[in-house]
């Protein structure tokens, strides 16, 4: 039995050369031709993988060739939008074509699973987050992706780390011009998803899977993994131990909470605040990040971010498109040219941030990292 205390340890255990960037020949790398499309096969074709795929098929070097789902109203509508494109009922029987590229968009239990065949397919993967639901579900993915061909790209749909404005605002953090980080708040405060109606009885779970704690590991695990990811990134480390509180306020569906409450700590005694809900009030909504230094501050999110300085007004930028386009975008680059990349080591321990936090709320006790990362 492992126990990882701290990052340096999981990360050299996990495979520290998979964190970086790597850079192989473009001949290497199967469709990678200057004048080439990338071939995509998408697995799982619910809301998420409809749209995010689309965000691949309006990239002219990406052609989304190949759909699978085990419902056949979810295939029938993603093949309206992707005409031609074959039909699997099976995640293996599509692996095993000839696809260039998957991008696995199936409930939040399954990523590991599939991630792992993926991986053993041999095709460059573009999987949405999180890496799993519990502790033993990022295991898995981590030790997929010491297998993984590298001469293929893997790429877990943390948008904040591609965003061009949250890069900016990492790279200003990062320089030390604003100090050390001495504090950290961030929160998603919005809406939940709809719940599906319509469906057979025994199609329940699934159909409505993030409603399910089992399933899609409440919403601190597949939600909130963004802020935690966030926080992980700027800081370059994981929090060591979290106590935290959850309960149900609004919801009567399902069994996962509506809102959270958590405090983490990192090893060198740095605080991060957090709190998330789904029952946002008219009007109001606040998904960031903010990092509290010794001579300045930042906020970022999706919208864009402000800059606090000693001397002077705000720097502020404002980002007017989603920023899952700057991920897709660099994944079609990246695997077409050999600018490769294996984000399952940094996606698993995110991931494991966030069920830490999960099992912190629901044991109602303080919970560490030695505590989840055993294995």
């Amino acid at each position: 039995m492992t126990t990882f205390t701290n990052r340096r340890e999981f990360v050299r255990a996990s495979g520290a050369a998979g964190l970086g960037l790597m850079i192989v020949k473009p001949e290497s790398v199967r469709g990678s031709q200057a004048n080439s499309a990338l071939s995509l096969g998408l697995i799982g074709c619910g809301n998420r993988g409809t749209y995010v795929s689309g965000i691949f098929a309006k990239n002219e070097f990406a052609k989304v060739t190949a759909i699978c789902d085990i419902y056949e109203d979810k295939l029938d509508a993603a093949g309206k939008k992707y005409s031609g494109a074959r039909r699997f009922k099976s995640h293996k029987d599509l692996l095993a074509s000839d696809v260039d590229a998957v991008l696995i968009a199936t409930p939040a239990f399954l990523h590991p699973e599939h991630f792992e065949a993926a991986v053993a397919s041999r095709k460059h993967i573009y999987m949405e987050k999180p890496a799993g639901v519990n502790p033993a579900g990022c295991r898995r993915v981590i030790e997929a992706a010491k297998k993984a061909d590298k001469t293929k790209r893997i790429t877990v749909d943390y948008q904040q780390r591609y965003g061009k404005d949250y890069r900016k605002a990492h790279a200003v953090v990062k320089s030390g011009e604003l100090g050390a980080i001495k504090m950290v708040r961030a929160s998603w405060l919005g809406n939940g998803p709809p719940i599906v109606k319509g469906h057979a009885e025994a199609e329940e779970k699934i159909r409505n899977w993030f409603f399910y704690r089992e399933l899609s590991g409440d919403i601190l695990v597949e939600q909130d993994c963004h802020n935690i990811d966030v926080v992980n990134w700027f800081t370059g480390s994981h929090p060591v131990k979290v106590s935290g509180y959850g309960s149900r306020q609004v919801r009567q569906y399902g069994n996962i909470f509506d809102n959270v409450a958590c405090t983490f700590q990192f090893e060198d005694g740095t605080i991060f605040s957090y709190s998330a809900n789904q029952f946002r009030t008219p009007g109001y909504q606040d998904v960031s990040e903010t990092f509290m230094c010794e001579k300045g501050a930042v906020t970022v999110s999706r919208q864009g971010y402000s800059i606090f300085r000693a001397k002077g007004a705000p720097e502020t930028a404002v980002t007017k498109y989603d920023i899952t386009e700057d991920v897709v975008n660099e994944f079609i680059e990246g695997a077409r040219t050999g600018k490769l990349e294996n984000a399952a080591f940094t996606a698993a321990e995110s991931t494991l941030t966030a069920v830490m936090a999960l099992e912190a709320c629901v044991k109602g006790r303080e919970v560490t990292w030695a505590q989840v990362s055993k294995g």
